[in-house]
């Protein structure tokens, strides 16, 4: 799996339903992270979270939860093994599962101060050679983000402080310690998974700018589905026709979360 990849499930957290015994009744079983808002969390408050229970109803089946924290594996772990049959919050691109139609696109967003000015919107901002950035790393090997990649192409590295997308898991939003940083000024600018970005923009008192990044060579805006075992093909139709008949629901829900859509 590649590290992009890797990042985007780790930061969209696992959902996973099981199947039960009876095809009109059985639950819609998910698996989602107990605590990786705005994704999921205990409590229910994520986007994935709505979407499941937006998915229970229109499917006429109770919701039941199985709290799993992402970790490296948990694709193998769970769906492959058979434990789980459908994953919720997966790249589009991943070869790994069969994936469905594309519910959202979101992308990468530079994020800085509304106050500071800056306004960052190109790899190619001279000011990136000077300001301390924030980037994001994959896990505990620390696997390079797209940004990391298109920074490090323009000989931009020493000014650039990474965070892991698993984060602190004592916090309410463990992935947010890059955006806590651009808070307190520990980084001047920090180039963030939208969804996250976007998420934190609307929940805390400080003015961000958030700005879509783009680069020539290495992509910043990717497509997420839904996934499924690749010969589960039956449950794949069936999750197209969900996303497709709730596509503008979908889209309302991605809204009140700020998740970016360029």
């Amino acid at each position: 799996m590649r590290s992009f990849e890797r990042a985007l499930l780790v930061l969209s957290g696992l959902c996973l339903a099981v199947p039960g015994t009876s095809a009109q009744k059985r639950p819609l079983r998910v698996c989602a992270d107990p605590n990786n808002l705005p994704f999921s969390d205990q409590a229910g408050s994520g986007f994935e979270n709505e979407l499941a229970r937006l998915m229970a109803r229109e499917l006429g089946r109770p919701l039941e939860y199985t709290w799993w924290a992402m970790r490296r594996g948990a694709l193998r772990s769970t769906l492959k093994a058979g434990s789980c049959d459908v994953v919720m919050g997966v790249p589009s691109s991943l070869e790994m599962v069969a994936t469905s139609r594309p519910y959202y696109t979101s992308s990468y967003v530079f994020v800085s101060k509304l106050d500071r000015g800056l306004d960052i919107s190109s790899f190619d901002d001279p000011r990136l050679r000077t300001l301390r950035v924030g980037v994001q790393l994959v896990g505990d090997d620390y696997a390079n983000t797209p940004p990391v990649h298109a920074l490090s192409a323009r000989g931009i590295s020493e000014n650039v402080h990474g965070f892991s997308v698993l984060g602190d898991y004592g916090e309410t939003v463990p992935a947010a310690g890059i955006l806590r940083a651009v808070e307190t000024g520990d980084v001047d600018v920090a180039i963030v998974w939208g969804p996250l970005a976007g998420y934190f923009a609307r929940t805390t008192p400080l003015k961000l700018t958030l700005t879509p990044a783009a680069d020539g060579t290495w992509p910043m805006r990717f497509a997420m589905s839904m996934g499924v075992r690749r010969d589960d093909r039956a449950r794949l139709t069936e999750l197209n026709a969900f996303i497709a008949r709730s596509q503008p629901r979908i889209d309302a829900l991605l809204q009140r979360y700020g998740v970016p859509r360029p």
